[in-house]
């Protein structure tokens, strides 16, 4: 297997890199943040139109680039650094992303296009339980009623579904778990903006009782293995953007130790001071390995088990190390580490926030050790 990355993979990182740090550089993100919708459209609109990164992974009979998970992966690395503020994440790396792997031929026809054009805003629920998106349905019921749906229940932890157009919902069936596409207009679906912990992506507790057409349900019987393959994908797109904050944890604090002085020498030359950034890089660089490692399994003919192990143990490991370096940029900015006009703390949010999407790192680190038992015990 090749873990390099090719001339158009490299391409896409240096384009991301260079675009995101000219629009979104802590200035940027602090008055997104401050935006009664949370992020620049303007932005968002370049990212759709000019870098064609919201149909990175859509299929090209769809209006797409039919490219990968490694592609995705080096673009959420750059958006996790930045901290940009934009649904991409939701309606790429979550609602996009579903589509693709379990939605019927007339569901993908039908929002595929829009979604790699940018014209279109969805996103999913993203629950903190390991089970995904079984969790994702616990209070949710789609019953039959006169050959429509009815769907009622509470669903927490929504991206960016304030200005969504398109929320794709979870709910347990007599058949098992379904997947629908619910218009956010829709009557009888109420939209509650949570307080957010961390203000550079904003989450909705959603809540329905409404009736919905027969076709609403979009998911395809025959391709329900799309539901595993699509839940190990999104924790590596999370890994992945965990990778870049963490990153970027580092980036400032080498930067702040370089400038900083105290008993007439610059912090950095100290030797203590030192050996905390070079953890913090050994953190990184194992977790590096761990993402890009999953994102070339994805993307060549890996099992569904081995794919879902792979990206969990990337999670787990991007979880606790962006929890580790954001923590030692706070200790290494000293005094000023926490305050608002510096960045360590937002990084610091993000990665509280995040730590728990779509399971903790020690959930994730037992669900893997069962799994790696059970296959022991069968082979």
């Amino acid at each position: 297997m090749d873990f390099s990355l090719n001339e158009d993979q490299i391409m896409i990182r240096d384009a991301a890199e260079n675009f995101l740090a000219d629009v979104s550089d802590s200035a940027a993100v602090r008055k997104a943040m401050a935006s009664e919708r949370g992020y620049d459209e303007s932005v968002w609109q370049r990212i759709a139109s000019e870098l064609g990164w919201c149909g990175i992974a859509v299929p090209e009979e769809h209006g797409g680039l039919g490219l990968g998970a490694v592609e995705i992966a080096l673009v959420q690395e750059q958006i996790g650094r930045r901290l940009l503020c934009a649904p991409f994440f939701s309606t790429v790396c979550l609602a996009a992303n579903i589509l693709k792997e379990v939605g019927s031929n007339a569901a993908q026809k039908q929002y595929l296009s829009s979604l790699a054009e940018g014209g279109l805003r969805a996103t999913l629920p993203l629950p903190s339980d390991v089970a995904g998106w079984s969790a994702a349905a616990a209070n949710v019921v789609a019953t039959r009623e006169s050959g429509h749906w009815r769907i009622q229940g509470v669903v927490d932890r929504v991206p960016d579904a304030a200005n969504a157009e398109l929320l794709l919902i979870f709910a347990n069936t007599s058949e098992g778990l379904g997947l629908f596409a619910v218009p956010a207009d829709s009557n009888g679906m109420q939209i509650l903006t949570a307080e957010p912990w961390d203000t550079t992506r904003r989450f909705s507790r959603v809540i329905m009782d409404l009736m919905l057409p027969a076709d609403a349900r979009v998911d395809e019987p025959i391709r329900s293995a799309g539901f595993a393959r699509s839940l190990a994908l999104a924790r590596l797109y999370v890994a992945a953007e965990q990778l870049g904050a963490a990153q970027q944890c580092l980036d400032l604090t080498v930067a702040y130790t370089a400038t900083r002085k105290q008993f007439g020498r610059v912090v950095g030359s100290f030797q203590a001071v030192k050996h905390r950034c070079a953890e913090m890089m050994v953190k990184i660089e194992a977790l590096r390995s761990a993402v890009y490692g999953a994102a070339a399994q994805a993307a060549g003919d890996a099992s569904i088990d081995v794919l879902a192990t792979e990206c969990m143990m990337a999670r787990a490991l991007a979880g606790d190390a962006l929890f580790y370096c954001a923590g030692e940029a706070i200790q290494l900015h000293g005094g000023v580490g926490f305050t608002w006009e510096y960045d360590p703390q937002l990084y610091f949010k993000r990665a509280q926030a995040s730590s728990h999407w779509l399971g903790d790192s020690d959930a994730l680190r037992e669900q893997i050790a069962e799994t790696l038992f059970s296959s022991a015990v069968h082979a």
